[in-house]
Parts: structure tokens; sequence; C-alpha cells
């Protein structure tokens, strides 16, 4: 089976949250480097801003205080200052307009994908499809606390994992089958809404170094009282993995193109009583 599968694979290294953990998850694709990178340089603008502003105040109150100013000044306005105070937020708020737009452009850019893959978001779990390898689909329940595993996460580890191949352009058709849901992968630099009748794109490339590790992510939007247990679990494995996986996993999973199987008791409350 699919599971039994990944499970040969050994101990996968988790990339998920710690405890007082400070700043992002450690970046790993693309996307989310250039993520990471544009909030340091965020960090240092912000913090010059606050320091800065802190020195006047403490300046302010040392120059004028009512021991310094007897008298007060019945100054009222300052051209020089008011012009400053208006063209210096500018210039600060366009220089980081540039790399923002920048990082957006390139993170909306989907190059040529190899695969692709649909994630959607349900009340509450996740369903996936294939439609590049057989097309079969399959659910991602989270794993409740009294049947966790040892290394599992408490509210993120899923039933089935969302296997994805590294050194792969992997393409993310997002969307929902009820109410707004968020796909969210925090090490990945994803974050997408999945609206209902909506299908948005956005991409992501694992290097080879992170095979055999598994990322955790969770429904990011406000979507009823289950928001909290829908997480998402991506495995990645090498090429060579995904493809066994993929060719057991068309056998344990059913394909989307196919009719729901119809349960017995829906089948005899459909069959009208004969008289």
């Amino acid at each position: 089976m699919a599971a039994a599968f990944l499970s040969t694979l050994g101990v996968a290294q988790a990339s998920e949250p710690q405890n007082y953990q400070l700043g992002l998850q450690a970046p790993v694709t693309p996307v989310a480097e250039r993520i990471s990178s544009f909030h340091d340089m965020l960090l240092i603008v912000i913090t010059l801003i606050t320091l800065f502003v802190l020195v006047l105040l403490l300046y302010v109150m040392w120059r004028f205080s009512e021991k310094r100013n007897p008298n007060p000044s019945k100054t009222t306005h300052n051209t020089t200052i008011e012009v400053l105070w208006t063209v210096v937020p500018i210039i600060i708020l366009v220089v980081i307009a540039i790399p923002s737009f920048r990082l957006l452009y390139f993170a909306e850019t989907i190059e040529d994908a190899d695969i692709t893959v649909k994630a959607i978001g349900r009340q509450w779990y996740w369903s996936f499809e294939y439609p590049d390898h057989g097309n079969f689909t399959f659910d991602a329940y989270m794993v409740p606390d009294d049947e966790l595993q040892p290394g599992q996460p408490r509210l993120l580890a899923t039933d089935n994992a969302l296997v994805l191949p590294v050194d792969t352009n992997i393409r993310f058709q997002i969307t929902a089958s009820d109410v707004l849901h968020n796909f969210a992968m925090p090490s990945f630099g994803l974050k997408m809404d999945a609206v209902p009748g909506r299908l948005n794109e956005t991409w992501a490339y694992v290097p080879a170094e992170f095979a055999g590790q598994t990322f955790y992510g969770q429904c990011s939007e406000l979507c009823g009282t289950g928001h909290a247990y829908m997480p998402i679990m991506i495995q990645m494995v090498t090429k060579e993995e995904f493809a066994a996986w993929t060719e057991q996993a068309q056998q344990e999973f059913g394909r989307v193109d196919e009719p729901a199987p119809v349960r017995v008791a829906d089948a005899a409350a459909a069959t009208p009583e004969s008289e």
C-alpha cells in the first residue's frame, strides 16, 4: 500500500514550528528564500525607523522641557519639517515597493510545470488529485491525538501525506468545495486562498537535498469550527521513489473520473418499495 511504501523511506526529518521559535521557518523553496530575505530587509528598515523616532522623542523631551524653556515657542508651522516628513516616508515606501513587486511577480509566475497537483479544501480536511499520474485522488484527515505515533506532531500529522518529488517544478491548483480555505505551507513560502468555484495557482521547487523530509502546514483561513483541524503534510521523495509511489497509489486510491461507490444503505433507500 502507498502508506506502507512511505514507511520504507526511513525516518523523515520534519520541518515544523518549534517551541519558542523566533522568526520564520527555514526556507526550502526559491520563493521562501526570497520571502525570508525580504523579511530580513524589512526588519532592518523598521528597526532604523524605530530608533530614529526614539532618538527624536528623547531629544524633544530633553530640549523642550519646561526647565529649559520657561517661555514656550509660539511656532505653529515649519515648512521644511512638513516637507521632510511627507517626502521621506514616500521614498522609504518606494524603496520597499521595488523588491516587493519583484517578489510578488516571482511567486506568481509559474514556469513550465513538470507535474500538477490539485488541492481541494473541504470542511474540514483536504483532498488531493494527481491529474498527471493516473488522475487518482485521496483525502487527508488530521491524525487524532489518541492515534498519534512517536514523532508525529500533534495537530499537524495527517493519515495520508501529499507526496511530491524533489528537483521538480510543481504546479499547485487550489480550490474549495464549500467555504473559503487557505493552503499554507510556511517552509515553501506558500499561502494561497482556496475559493469555491475558482481555481488559484501557485508553484514550488524543492531541491534534492530535502528528499526524505516531511513538511507541515495548515489551513490559514477561518473556515469554521474545524478550522484548526485540517493540517497539510507534504512528504518529499526522490523522482524514483515518487514514480514507485504513484504506481501503488493508483491501485490504492480511486480515480477522479470514476463514479463514487454507492453504499448499500443509500441503494436501499433509493429503491422504491414494491406494492
